[in-house]
C-alpha cells in the first residue's frame, strides 16, 4: 500500500511509483495526509507493507493518527517518508521532522544522498517489522531532488500477508493499552539505540587517529562535509544516519578523547543537543559546537560552500579563494513568483477586487498557486496560514467585524483536502462569508496531480467526478454561483450578488489551468492603443509589458484569456487565432 498527498519536495515519490510497474501495490493520492496515514495503517494491521508520503507540514495534518500508531504499533512494515524543506523553498515553515520522531518516540532515518535514501527505506521496513513500530524516513530537499544510479532487484514481488487478525486488546486504543505500551516503547528505544549504534550509516571516516577534533554530520550535511573531507583527509568525519533513538554508544566512542566536536545539521540542533547530553552524562571534557554555539546558522539551507567556510573556521584555516565569498560577483537576479500569464485565478481575484471597490473587505488566502494573488498589483491575499485555514479565518473576521465582507479563497484540490470541514463550521456557527473556490481542475502548484474532482485515480481508473457544487448544495450554502473567471462582467456580478446576502455563500470560479489545456488563441494589440499601461497596472500579467514606451504582448506567453481586452478602455486588445 502506498498513499500520500502532493507536497514539494515529496511529490515525485508516488509519481515515480506510478510510472514504473507496480503490480500488487495499491497506489493512491489520498484526499489529505491524515487519510493517507489511516489507509496505510489498516494495511499494516493486516500484515502488508505500507509507505506514506508527505512534506513536513503535511505531518502536522497526519499527526493525530501517527501519535496513536506509535502507541498501538504495526504488524506489516510501515515507513512514513516526510520530506523536510530547509530554506524554506516551498513551505510555510522550516520545522524539523526529526523533532516529530522524537516526540512520537519512533525511529527516524536521515539519508545523506538518494542512494542512502533507497537503502534506508529497506532498512526502515525491516526495523518496522522487527519492532512493530512506524519508522520515519526524513529526506530533505536536496536529497529529494537529486539523482543517482541505483541497482535493485527487478523481479521483486510484494510479500504475502496473513491478513487482519481480530484482537481488540491490541488494535483498539484505550488508556490502559496506551499506558502499557508507553512503558514498552521507552524500554524498546533503549534497545534500539544500542542496535543503531552498529547501523551501517552511523559511521566514522577516521582521518588522523590522534586528532582532537571531530565533525558530526547528519542528512545532506554529511555529503557536503564529505566533499570537504576529501581535500582534508586528516579530518575525522562522523555520519549520524539515525537521529532518534540517538545511538549514544556509537557517539560516545567518538567523543571520548576529543577536545572539540562540531555538528553540521539543517534545521534544529537535535544532534548537537544529544551530544551535549551524552557528554554531560559521562562527564566528558569536550566542547560541542554547532547551532547553539553560533558556529552554524539556525535557519536556512546549508551547502558545500557554507559548510566549507564553517569547517575552515572550526579548524582555524584561512578560507581558500575557491570557497571565499566574492564581493565582485553581481548578485543573482531576483525572480519573484507570479501567477502565470492567462492563469484563471487572476480573473477571479480581479473580479472580487472590482466588485468590492470602496467596501471594507478581508481576503483570506490558502495554500496553492493562488497564494500568489498577494502580489502587486492584485494585492488580494491578506492572510495565509495553512491548508484550509482561509475558510475558517474568514469566519473569525466575520464575527469580529460584521460590517466588513469576509472572503475565503481556496483551490479545488485544497477544498477536498481541508475545506469542507470549514464550510460545515461556518454554516453551523452562522458566519457571514463568501467562499471563492478557484477550480482549475488540477493540483497545480505541486505538478498537476489528480484529485477527487478530476475523475482519475492512480490505479488507472476513471471514476465519477466529485462535483464541488453538489457538495456545497448538500451542505446548504445560502447561495451558489458558478462562473468563468475569464468573463469579468459575469464574475463581478456573481460577487455583488453574493455580497447582498447574509450567511455562507459560495462562488465556483471554474476554468482549467493553462498548463493542462493548451490554447491556440492569443491577444494582440491594435492601432487604438494609447500606451496608457492600464492593462499592466491593473492585472500584472507577465505576458504584457512596456518596451521603449510601447505596450507589447509576448505571444509566447499569452493564452488568449482576454482579461486584458475586457479592461482596456480603448478597445485596443483583440483575440486572434495563432499557429
Amino acid at each position: 500500500m502506498v498513499a500520500g498527498y502532493p507536497g514539494t519536495p515529496s511529490t515525485e515519490i508516488i509519481e515515480t511509483i506510478f510510472h514504473v510497474p507496480h503490480d500488487g501495490v495499491h497506489l493512491e493520492w489520498s484526499v489529505n495526509e491524515k487519510a493517507a496515514m489511516e489507509v496505510c495503517a489498516s494495511a499494516s494491521y493486516a500484515g502488508f507493507r505500507s509507505l506514506v508520503t508527505m512534506k513536513q507540514v503535511g505531518l502536522n495534518v497526519a499527526s493525530d493518527p501517527l501519535m496513536s500508531l506509535a502507541y498501538v504499533g504495526v504488524k506489516g512494515g510501515m515507513v512514513i517518508v516526510v520530506a523536510d524543506d530547509p530554506g524554506p523553498i516551498s513551505s510555510q515553515t522550516e520545522q524539523d521532522t526529526r523533532r516529530f520522531a522524537s516526540f512520537a518516540r519512533i525511529p527516524v532515518f536521515d539519508p545523506a544522498s538518494p542512494e542512502q535514501a533507497f537503502l534506508m527505506v529497506q532498512d526502515a521496513f525491516s526495523l518496522s517489522e522487527q519492532y512493530h513500530t512506524p519508522v520515519i524516513l526524513r529526506p530533505t530537499t536536496r536529497v529529494c531532488h537529486g539523482y543517482a544510479a541505483i541497482e535493485f532487484d527487478e523481479h521483486y514481488a510484494p510479500k504475502s500477508a496473513e491478513g487482519f487478525i481480530k484482537d481488540s486488546s491490541k488494535w483498539v486504543i484505550f488508556p490502559k493499552l496506551s499506558l502499557r505500551n508507553h512503558e514498552l516503547i521507552e524500554k524498546r528505544n533503549v534497545q534500539l539505540a544500542t542496535e543503531l549504534s552498529h547501523y551501517r550509516f552511523n559511521t566514522v571516516l577516521e582521518g588522523n587517529r590522534q586528532a582532537r577534533r571531530a565533525v558530526f554530520a547528519s542528512g545532506i550535511s554529511y555529503s557536503y562535509a564529505r566533499e570537504y573531507q576529501q581535500e582534508h583527509q586528516e579530518m575525522t568525519l562522523v555520519q549520524l544516519g539515525t537521529a532518534f533513538p540517538f545511538p549514544e554508544e556509537f557517539a560516545l566512542q567518538i567523543l571520548s578523547g576529543r577536545d572539540e566536536v562540531l555538528c553540521l545539521e539543517e534545521l534544529s540542533p537535535l544532534v548537537e543537543e544529544a551530544l551535549l547530553r551524552t557528554a554531560g552524562r559521562h562527564q566528558l571534557k569536550v566542547t560541542i559546537r554547532g547551532k547553539l554555539s553560533g558556529d552554524v546558522p539556525h535557519a536556512g539551507e546549508l551547502n558545500v560552500r557554507l559548510c566549507a567556510q564553517i569547517l575552515d573556521r572550526f579548524y582555524g584555516r584561512v578560507a581558500p579563494q575557491a570557497i571565499a565569498c566574492r564581493s565582485d560577483l553581481p548578485a543573482l537576479p531576483q525572480r519573484p513568483p507570479v501567477l502565470c500569464a492567462g492563469c484563471p485565478h487572476r480573473g477571479a481575484f480581479y473580479a472580487v477586487k472590482v466588485a468590492m471597490k470602496k467596501q471594507k473587505a478581508y481576503y483570506c488566502g490558502d495554500i496553492g498557486c493562488y497564494t500568489l494573488g498577494n502580489a502587486q498589483p492584485l494585492d488580494m491575499v491578506d492572510t495565509c496560514l495553512c491548508m484550509g485555514a482561509g475558510i475558517t479565518m474568514a469566519q473569525g473576521f466575520s464575527h469580529t467585524d460584521p460590517e466588513a465582507v469576509s472572503f475565503a479563497f481556496i483551490g479545488d484540490s485544497t477544498f477536498f483536502a481541508s475545506g469542507i470541514t470549514g464550510i460545515v463550521n461556518a454554516i453551523y456557527n452562522e458566519a457571514n462569508i463568501i467562499v471563492c473556490i478557484l477550480d482549475n481542475a488540477t493540483t497545480a502548484m505541486t505538478g498537476h496531480q489528480p484529485h477527487p474532482g478530476t475523475g482519475f485515480n492512480l490505479m488507472g481508473s476513471y471514476v465519477d467526478k466529485l462535483k464541488i457544487e453538489k457538495i456545497l448544495e448538500g451542505l446548504g450554502v445560502a447561495k451558489l454561483e458558478i462562473v468563468d473567471p475569464n468573463d469579468l462582467k459575469a464574475s463581478v456580478a456573481a460577487v455583488k450578488a453574493c455580497a447582498k446576502l447574509r450567511g455562507v455563500k459560495a462562488i465556483i470560479f471554474r476554468s482549467p489551468c493553462i498548463s493542462i489545456v493548451k490554447s491556440k488563441e492569443k491577444c494582440v494589440i491594435n492601432a487604438k492603443c494609447k500606451n496608457c499601461g492600464i492593462c499592466i497596472k491593473k492585472l500584472g500579467c507577465p505576458a504584457i509589458s512596456m518596451d521603449h514606451g510601447q505596450t507589447v504582448i509576448d505571444e509566447s506567453l499569452c493564452v488568449g484569456c482576454t482579461l486584458c481586452s475586457q479592461i482596456c478602455p480603448h478597445r485596443a486588445i483583440e483575440k486572434v487565432q495563432h499557429g
